[in-house]
């Protein structure tokens, strides 16, 4: 019920003799507190719990605890007094108060009620605060209710206005600032070194970070939940093209990154979409499909009306089509649900503006493509359409002809491409020894010409190797990762390109800049030992015999090989395609 001040407040012995305080009870009333505590709880709870109970009420409840039956046995005692004088103390010491009109105020020095300012003789053992008597408490209890109430209440409204200002706020793409601030001879170093090769008219230039998007924060924070600290190759070039409206034929490497470069176009394109649904994204695989999606919920969380529906053989019709009728922004399906749930009249799709083909191949080699283009023809003429794969053959690029308008073509090449212009230079060093060799080549004249570039596998070793190339070399030195806030981020690129830093350890690029670039290697990264070999050896760049010699590297290039001979042997030939063509167009007149 309460806490004793005497628990909070030590006091001298001369003034509990003088005052004889009212709150203090001795461990022989325990029956008497724990009686008084249930009570008293029972009259709050009622206050605040039961619709239409009067403040009056609860006082009444209060006063329940203070008529102590004389049966109990039980006496106060005065603190620092012992227990054989029981009898003789009880009488200097009073019920607890049940009205604040019965207490005193307070005197200078003394605590204050913190609803009525009386003496605050008790301490609330709820909220810990001063108040002088049961009435008070009840009414500091409903107060700290209401508060609690309005807080909620305003953490709704707050949520509630954001959502609004979200949707009231028009969304155009535009280069942003520091890459307009770029050379044109640093974009094309750029895309060269990260293999991005790009045909259309009007193409943006590559991003280097998310922000530089301009997303809503909530979608930048999603983002960073999700893991997604930097863009890869296909998302630099294909998320800024995609927000534009662009219709896209986009080619990339599985694991390059390829759904978040078209999910964050699609969300954007359908976030103050009134119509539903919006978007449409069709996959091969009902796996692939629930991938999709999974990723689709993570980077839309939070966003207001944003909502997902799956589409796919393999699963109960009903429930899907139950979440069919929930008002949903985007479709993921694969085609034969799709057709299927359209034969129904179950949904329509002239309100799509934005329509994905993920795995284009891949649908073409299941013999999906005529369902694709059935689709199609279901969706108004004005949409966006996004098309994806990881390999183009000819045959695609015929269907891209007659599906795209006045598309943008993005192929991420080689990852890691040499650059011409940097001179390349691959050293065996084992793992103890890598520091010490950084070390020697940073005092070393010929090869050090400032800035140089030092990657590391991790943040924390990021920070620590630039602490101690600056200690041990004086050089100017800093770290680069994705802990850094995007304005440390910002002003370290800056200060790359203007020969600020010597050293910069970390993830970064050199944006047109010749020089040398160093790798050190091991048996540590023998994963790579191919990947190495196969990117660098054109370059004409002498080879260690340690890595020339691996057993490791010649079992990846044999496993490689035996891959591409598989793939050659299953793509779609032209010939091909242009019979899935000339059916569909034969289809279209008959009709």
């Amino acid at each position: 019920m309460f806490l004793p001040r005497s628990l909070k407040v030590k006091r001298s012995a001369d003034e509990d003799k003088s005052t004889a305080k009212k709150n203090k009870f001795s461990s022989e009333e325990s029956l008497l507190e724990e009686t008084t505590e249930v009570q008293d709880c029972k009259s709050v709870t009622k206050e605040t719990s039961a619709s239409g109970c009067s403040l009056h009420e609860a006082v009444q409840e209060c006063r329940e605890p203070v008529a102590v039956p004389s049966d109990l046995g039980v006496a106060s005692t005065s603190l620092g007094k012992d227990n054989q004088n029981t009898d003789e103390d009880s009488s200097l010491e009073e019920p607890i108060k049940s009205f604040s009109k019965s207490q005193r105020w307070a005197e200078p020095g003394e605590p204050v009620c913190v609803v009525c300012g009386r003496y605050g003789e008790y301490i609330c053992d709820k909220t810990d605060e001063d108040v002088c008597s049961l009435e008070c408490k009840a009414k500091h209890l409903l107060q700290a209710q209401e508060k609690e109430k309005m807080l909620k209440s305003d953490q709704l409204t707050k949520a509630e206005s954001q959502a609004e200002t979200l949707l009231d706020t028009s969304y155009s793409y535009k280069d942003h600032s520091f890459i307009l601030g770029l050379q044109d001879e640093q974009i094309r170093n750029l895309k060269l070194q990260l293999g991005i090769a790009v045909l259309g008219q009007q193409v943006p230039r590559p991003i280097i970070e998310f922000e530089h998007c301009g997303f809503p924060e909530t979608l930048n924070c999603n983002l960073k939940n999700s893991g997604y600290e930097v863009p890869t190759p296909i998302q630099m070039q294909m998320i800024p093209v995609g927000l534009l409206g662009k219709d896209i034929l986009a080619s990339a490497d599985t694991g390059s990154g390829k759904t978040a470069a078209f999910l964050l176009p699609v969300i954007m394109k359908v976030l103050k979409e009134t119509e539903t649904p919006s978007a449409l994204i069709l996959a091969p695989t009902r796996e692939l499909a629930i991938q999709i999606e999974r990723q689709a919920k993570e980077l839309m969380a939070g966003l207001p009306n944003m909502r997902t529906v799956l589409l796919v053989g393999g699963l109960p019709l009903p429930p899907q089509l139950h979440r069919l009728k929930q008002s949903v922004k985007v479709i993921i399906a694969t085609p034969g649900r799709l057709l299927e749930i359209l034969k129904q009249s179950s949904v329509q799709l002239h309100g799509i503006k934005i329509v994905v083909v993920d795995e284009v191949d891949t649908m073409l080699k299941m013999g999906f493509q005529q369902q694709v283009l059935d689709i199609l023809e279901n969706i108004s003429h004005d949409h966006q359409t996004i098309l994806v794969s990881a390999t183009i053959p000819v045959g695609i690029e015929h269907l891209a002809n007659q599906l795209l308008h006045n598309f943008v073509r993005i192929t991420i090449g080689e990852k890691n491409l040499p650059c011409s212009n940097v001179r390349q230079i691959i050293l065996w060093v084992e793992e103890p020894s890598k520091k010490k060799k950084l070390f020697e080549i940073l005092n070393d004249k010929k090869l050090f010409k400032p800035p140089v570039l030092v990657f590391v596998d991790c943040k924390l070793g990021a920070d620590l190797l630039s602490d101690a190339v600056h200690k041990i070399t004086g050089l100017q030195c800093i770290s680069m990762h994705s802990e850094k806030s995007q304005v440390e981020r910002t002003e370290i690129l800056q200060g790359l390109l203007q020969e600020k830093y010597e050293v910069i350890v970390g993830r970064a690029g050199r944006l047109g800049h010749s020089g040398t670039a160093i790798t050190f290697i091991n048996n540590n990264s023998k994963k790579l030992f191919w990947d190495v070999v196969k990117r660098v050896k054109p370059t004409g760049t002498i080879l260690p015999p340690q890595l020339l010699n691996s057993p490791y590297l010649h079992d990846q290039k044999r496993r490689e090989q035996q891959r591409l001979k598989q793939l050659q042997n299953s793509l779609v030939t032209g010939d091909n395609i242009m019979d899935i063509i000339r059916k569909h167009d034969k289809n279209n007149s008959q009709r």
